[in-house]
């Protein structure tokens, strides 16, 4: 039986190795999904309660976001959302350099805008000023606002 505890543990570890190979993998995707999210969130000058779930829940349905634990996602929400109060300008240009890692992934990038305007309209309103961070955020990921109807 000592065999098969030992294979059982063996295979224990490495789940637990892929799982941190996979969160680094996809650390780019979830700063760009969250970059995206705190930038058309606070577009409108203050983020809703439903802005912030509708985040929450997509990143934690996403499969291949699935590694990340509730607490990592909205940790880097936080963050990222501290540095744009702290310092607009510059929270502002990290916010888009961690997006700009998503261009030429097309498949990614399409995710990251259908998020962005998916919490742009979470609480009801997609306003101009979301529609204008919408259409930058599009542009950073060298697609055509456009095709979003932006």
């Amino acid at each position: 039986m000592a065999f098969q505890d030992f294979l059982d543990n063996l295979k224990q570890k490495a789940g637990e190795l892929k799982n941190e190979v996979l969160k680094f993998k996809n650390k780019d995707f979830l700063n760009a999904a969250v970059s995206g999210s705190v930038l058309i969130s606070m577009a409108d000058g203050h983020i809703s309660a439903d802005e912030k779930q509708k985040m929450l829940r997509f990143i934690e349905h996403y499969e291949a976001l699935s590694v990340f634990s509730s607490k990592e996602i909205i940790d880097s929400f936080q963050n990222l959302l501290a540095q744009i109060e702290f310092d607009k300008d510059l929270g502002e240009a990290k916010a888009y350099e961690l997006i700009r890692k998503m261009k030429g992934k097309d498949e990614a990038a399409r995710l990251i805008m259908r998020l962005a305007i998916a919490i742009g309209g979470a609480d009801g309103n997609f306003d101009d000023n979301e529609k204008r961070v919408a259409r930058r955020i599009a542009m950073e990921l060298n697609l055509n606002p456009a095709e979003f109807e932006l």
